[in-house]
């Protein structure tokens, strides 16, 4: 039977992609809908509650122009939580996510070990199962820029030709959201009591360094058109963060340029700063490839001959990107990972398209995931 999941702060950071990430495994996890409004009526925070095996607290307040704010917002949650669970008794196994912060001099940190501490004394009254996520700083697609990371506030600016300030060119450690997710999936299959839990970081960057990365990638991709050199996992995550912090809307479809005599014409697709794979294929008028979604792979399509629709909708949202590309002017666009995509033939004639993907395809891990568009 599916562990059945509730997830505070689901259309946050961090949880959306939790969120989404349980949906590829629905034999395994039952998502239980959450909505903020549930803080703020006992009666439905109380059925959430009574629904789930299992509930990840993720629900926080970060920033704030009153930091007292902060404190007294993070604790007032994690006492709801509590004040439901008496009341309904029940003994969910609950998660939640505090921060390396905690024993940093700010009300944040304390907030966030006090909330932990909170749940663990009730856990331990109430022989309930419990752990406590120290976590270090997060960075990947889709947070907030000026809010979650500097790595979200900084891919936002280099993006659209804004220049980013270093206030402190500090050490970080970080974990990239779909490790971190991993994480929480291990811990919520353990069922293990782990009050202080301290998920490692996973990369250690300067601030300086990964602005120079994210700058390179700009200079490399978004205006030359060029797959970079990713020499280890933190780049190849840290580009896929990048990609998803561009205007795809009115970035795609590119041009290529052709280079035409009394021969035909040339064009050169892609040029590469790693490996992969290429493929073509040909689609009969009328039909569509695709309808899937990658997590982690770099892919792109390149129309050669004839007409085409490529449609792109980010998981969990409802808004359909077009592009309309046509052999009189051939372009390609690429798929930023979490968004589901397809390709249609509009003409009359068969579609030529090439395919490039940065990894060989193993049908043991094929990072493919089918949903229509």
């Amino acid at each position: 039977m599916a562990l059945k999941i509730g997830i505070t702060g689901q259309n946050g950071f961090v949880g959306s992609h939790l969120y989404n990430t349980l949906g590829l495994f629905p034999e395994e996890f039952e998502r239980i809908e959450f909505n903020r409004e549930f803080f703020l009526d006992e009666g439905l925070l109380d059925s959430f509650i009574q629904k789930c095996d299992v509930i990840v607290h993720l629900a926080a307040l970060n920033r704030h122009n009153d930091p007292e704010v902060i404190f007294s917002t993070n604790i007032n949650l994690v006492e709801k939580l509590i004040s439901s669970f008496e009341k309904t008794g029940c003994k969910p196994h609950v998660l939640i996510s505090s921060s390396t912060q905690e024993e940093k001099d700010n009300l944040y940190g304390k907030s966030k070990k006090a909330g932990r501490e909170l749940l663990a004394d009730w856990a331990k009254k109430n022989n309930a199962v419990f752990t406590g996520l120290i976590i270090p700083n997060v960075f990947g697609p889709f947070g907030h820029p000026f809010y979650n990371s500097v790595v979200a506030t900084f891919a936002h600016q280099v993006s659209r030709n804004e220049t980013p300030k270093i206030e402190v060119d500090g050490n970080l450690n970080l974990i990239y959201v779909g490790e971190l997710v991993e994480s929480i999936l291990e811990s919520i299959q353990l069922q293990k009591n782990s009050p202080f839990l301290e998920i490692r970081h996973t990369s250690e960057a300067k601030v300086s360094e990964i602005l120079q990365l994210l700058q390179k990638f700009k200079s490399q991709y978004q205006d030359q058109g060029e797959i970079p050199q990713l020499r280890n996992r933190f780049e190849h995550n840290l580009f896929n963060t990048f990609r998803c912090y561009m205007d795809v809307e009115n970035y795609f479809p590119r041009k290529f340029t052709q280079h035409k005599d009394q021969r035909g014409a040339f064009v050169e697709v892609i040029r590469l700063g790693i490996g992969g794979q290429v493929s073509y294929s040909t689609t009969v008028s009328g039909f569509t490839r695709g309808n899937h979604f990658h997590t982690r792979k770099i892919e792109r399509f390149a129309l050669i001959k004839g007409k085409a629709l490529i449609q792109l909708r980010k998981i969990g949202t409802d808004k359909v990107f077009e592009f309309f590309l046509d052999e009189a002017e051939p372009s390609y666009v690429d798929m930023p990972i979490w968004y589901t995509h397809n390709i249609k033939n509009i003409g009359e004639e068969e579609l030529l398209t090439i395919f490039w993907i940065n990894e060989h395809y193993d049908p043991k891990d094929p990072d493919t995931f089918f949903e229509n568009v």
